[in-house]
């Protein structure tokens, strides 16, 4: 297992900004459902700017690109690279990891699935991706990777990341795509009581959840948003997003999820699928 140590800037807390669902093409004018999803994930870099919030790392979960291609991961990678911090990422069930690796070794871009995070926390990115199918899964070995992670830091608070929704979200059609083992999951998570928070992606809307006693956090998309609490499939016309999450010396987790404005990026709200 690889592990990264990242410093701390702050004695009191870390920052970690995260980016999830951008779903890039090579071609600059792809869109998805109606939306230009590199321009989207411009203006979601664009409103981090303008927030002027200090982070020292970035988490993306997952869906990077739409069509698996090497540049729409080079976009990525160029997008954030107006920032300094380092970037961990996981795959989510649209990409294709021979060529989401194909731009590794990157300066910004980690491949470590460890991270210890300043003097009090831990990241354990797990990789939930099932190949072809869009619902996920943790096999044997990442569930390992997660034992011998929160056994070998058991003073260290623990934040978990992966693609997949570990639970039940509340949408009929989306709750059929989520992991489909989370009873393994939780299984090793309730061994370790310093986890305090699973952080996903896939769902595209905002998620905050007590679930086993353990904070599950889902982000917005750059791109298009689901329709929270719907069975069939259904678009929302809420902007696309991010998340900060501040990491406390203390085990807290302090979160909050931003959006851009305008109405630039609207879906087409009569589709029925992708």
């Amino acid at each position: 297992m690889q592990t990264y140590s990242l410093p701390q800037s702050n004695p009191d807390s870390v920052v970690l900004l995260q980016i999830t669902d951008t779903h890039l093409f090579a071609n600059g004018s792809g869109s998805l459902l109606g939306v230009a999803t590199k321009d989207s994930f411009h203006a979601v870099l664009n409103g981090v700017d303008t927030a002027a919030r200090h982070f020292d790392a970035i988490v993306a979960t997952g869906d990077i690109s739409q069509d698996h291609t090497p540049y729409s991961y080079q976009r990525f990678a160029d997008g954030i690279s107006r920032w300094s911090q380092p970037c961990f990422w996981l795959p989510g069930n649209h990409d294709f990891q021979p060529t989401m690796q194909s731009i590794l070794p990157s300066e910004q871009i980690k491949p470590h699935q460890q991270v210890l995070v300043g003097e009090h926390w831990q990241m354990i990115l797990l990789d939930s991706q099932v190949q072809g199918v869009p619902h996920g899964e943790v096999s044997a070995a990442q569930l390992a990777l997660l034992e011998a992670a929160l056994a070998r830091y058991p003073d260290r608070y623990a934040l978990i990341l992966l693609h997949h929704h570990p639970l039940e979200a509340g949408s009929a059609w989306l709750d059929q795509h989520q992991l489909h083992n989370n009873h393994q999951l939780w299984n090793v998570i309730d061994k370790f009581p310093q986890v305090k928070a699973v952080l996903c992606g896939h769902i595209h809307q905002n998620l905050d959840r007590i679930y086993h006693g353990v904070r599950v956090l889902a982000t917005p998309s750059t791109c298009i948003q689901f329709m929270p609490d719907s069975d069939d499939f259904a678009l929302d016309d809420n902007n696309p997003g991010w998340r900060y999450l501040e990491l406390t010396r203390d085990g807290q987790i302090i979160t909050s999820v931003h959006r851009i404005d305008g109405d630039q990026f609207k879906p087409k709200l009569d589709a029925e699928g992708y």
